[in-house]
């Protein structure tokens, strides 16, 4: 069923889930590779578009390279840890030579990471600090998806999660190695078919069979007919195959996110979609046969073997990689640059592997900006930018501190800067927006640009329920601004409000599914041409006003991922670059 409707009547219990940093998000791109099975897009540039002339800066290594710690190996009556699966599922190669093995892979993601990550930790902990009678509920919902073994387990015993003092981020706590284990094999891999997809599900509502006993208990491939007695002797799972193991619902379990919102006296008055990348894939053209783990997981090179043991395997196609490739660069080399303090189980090559996997997704894989349209008329330049979306989703799309941007300049015939928008600072500010000098300011969606203190930003800028802008997910009720460069086939025009548009992108005919267009009309008077536009179009997986905001509360988790971000590279990523010359 393509249109799912929403009950604005869910349970608190299933909504509150902050998927901060997971990884089906977005990437970009400057020409789409002709490697990936992602259609053709449809919106596309000119053939002229030259050869992109800049590249982003390189990417820093920490001065010590280091191993990362070993996986973690542990068996509880529903899951195993990551090292356990490890001990038949590494030392796999694909036909073009390259270790495709699950561990090697998987241990450097965000999904790997998913409670060590220390913006994750900072966030929960200001949330909690924000609206601390809802402690409990706030620590339950967010280890659904964080920590979900450690989770499940406790919720088979009739516990609720808990993630501070006590909980399971405790290394006393008995269920800690299950929940430092993040989003591992047991979890993905036992989740039942039963209504994924539909509304039930959402929130991370995923179902566990937790009554049937090893060896017995299923766990689901990717393939048919898998071997089942190596794996059922050795593990106590028995594999059998799953057919959703290749659906995007799978991923809509905990990649729709539903948090309550409170009024100004803490109160809980509804429910608000923070994060909706499945539904927008579902209105999206990408609906009938472009899943997430199509570009996500990309399958290996050739046949694969899916294990070392039996060593007579068959290998099988499309063996999907377990990179789980998203943008998230900069929280990746947070993670390999503070490897003893976050505990990480990768090393540093296994992290530099995943950040140059997510830089060619920005680059190769999601979207282009290009000049369609220029001239000059007397002292004024006019060039009409667009920016195309190749992703089945928005753009950037799920958690809510995402921002991507146009850096425009306009340069006269000496290379001199005429007029520029958009330029990005060493501290992760961008020149001209509002919302980076005044953080409960935003600046608005244009379909014209004429000051350098305007900027096209693409972002979802939070609003509480009296109409005020908010960086805290508990007050936010809905979008004061929701101008994400849409999927194409999406219309804005016929969606449901908790993925629709907001703000002056509404009514702007010019930003439609699959693109947007933006025209720049520049004074030019005391230059000379002939003139040449450069644009960049720039990407920020922590934006300036969300990490601030989030400053302004003190928890040692704020202040210990504050430390972080500090001495973190705020470069923006590049997605894409282009320039023209204006006669």
């Amino acid at each position: 069923m393509r249109v799912f409707s929403i009950q604005k009547s869910l349970s608190i219990t299933v909504v509150f889930l902050l998927v901060l940093s997971l990884v089906f998000a977005f990437a970009a791109s400057c020409s789409q590779d002709p490697s990936t099975t992602t259609p053709a897009p449809t919106t596309t540039p000119p053939a002229t578009t030259p050869v992109p002339t800049t590249t982003p800066p390189p990417t820093t290594t920490p001065a010590e390279p280091h191993d990362g710690l070993p996986l973690v190996n542990f068996n509880t009556p529903n899951f195993a840890g990551s090292s356990n699966c490890a001990a038949c599922h590494r030392n796999l190669i694909d036909q073009s030579g390259k270790d495709v093995s699950m561990d090697h892979q998987w241990r450097s993601t965000m999904m790997a990471n998913a409670a060590r990550d220390p913006y994750f930790t900072a966030k929960v902990s200001a949330e909690i600090k924000n609206a601390p009678h809802l402690q409990q509920v706030i620590e339950d919902t967010c280890s659904t998806c964080h920590t979900p073994m450690a989770r499940t387990e406790e919720v088979a015993q009739g516990n609720q999660g808990l993630l501070f003092g006590s909980g399971f981020l405790n290394p006393a706590n008995s269920l800690h190695q299950a929940g430092i284990d993040g989003v591992s094999c047991t979890v993905c891999h036992q989740i039942q078919p039963e209504g994924l997809g539909q509304e039930a599900t959402f929130g991370g509502q995923y179902i566990i069979d937790t009554l049937t006993p090893r060896p017995e208990r299923v766990i689901f491939s990717q393939f048919p007919d898998p071997e089942q007695q190596i794996m059922a002797v050795s593990s106590g799972f028995k594999p059998v195959y799953g057919e959703h193991l290749g659906e995007s619902a799978l991923c809509a379990t905990c990649h729709t996110v539903i948090t309550p919102y409170l009024d100004a006296q803490g109160e809980v008055q509804g429910t608000f979609f923070e994060q909706s990348p499945f539904l927008e894939w579902a209105h999206s053209r990408y609906y009938d046969d472009i899943s997430c783990q199509v570009c996500h997981m990309p399958a290996a090179a050739g046949n694969t073997k899916t294990a070392s043991m039996p060593t007579n395997m068959e290998p099988k196609y499309p063996f999907s990689q377990h990179i789980f490739v998203g943008g998230n660069v900069q929280m990746l080399e947070i993670l390999r640059d503070n490897p003893d303090e976050l505990g990480v189980t990768a090393s540093t090559e296994h992290f530099n592997a995943s950040i140059e996997r997510a830089l060619d997704q920005l680059e190769n894989r999601t979207g282009q900006i290009w000049v369609s349209d220029s001239g000059v008329s007397g002292d004024t330049v006019s060039a009409t930018v667009t920016v195309a979306n190749y992703t089945g989703h928005k753009l950037p799309t799920a958690f809510p501190s995402r921002r991507m941007w146009i850096h425009f300049q306009l340069l006269d015939k000496d290379g001199k800067i005429v007029f520029e928008s958009g330029k990005p600072n060493a501290d992760g500010s961008i020149t001209g927006n509002r919302a980076d000098s005044e953080i409960y300011a935003y600046e608005p969606h244009y379909d014209v640009i004429t000051s350098e203190d305007q900027v096209q930003i693409y972002e979802a800028i939070l609003q509480t329920m009296e109409g005020d802008i908010t960086h805290t997910l508990l007050r936010a009720a809905t979008y004061a601004k929701d101008n994400r460069v849409l999927p194409e086939g999406f219309d804005k025009n016929n969606t449901e409000s908790s993925f629709a548009v907001f703000g002056a992108a509404l009514a702007d005919d010019n930003f439609t599914g699959g693109s947007d267009q933006v025209t720049y009309q520049i004074n030019t008077s005391g230059f000379t041409g002939p003139f040449t536009v450069k644009i960049d179009l720039l990407y920020q997986s922590l934006a300036y006003s969300s990490i601030h905001a989030l400053f302004e509360t003190d928890t040692p988790e704020v202040q210990e991922f504050k430390a972080f971000f500090d001495a973190s590279d705020k470069t923006p990523k590049l997605i894409c670059t282009f320039t023209e010359e204006i006669a």
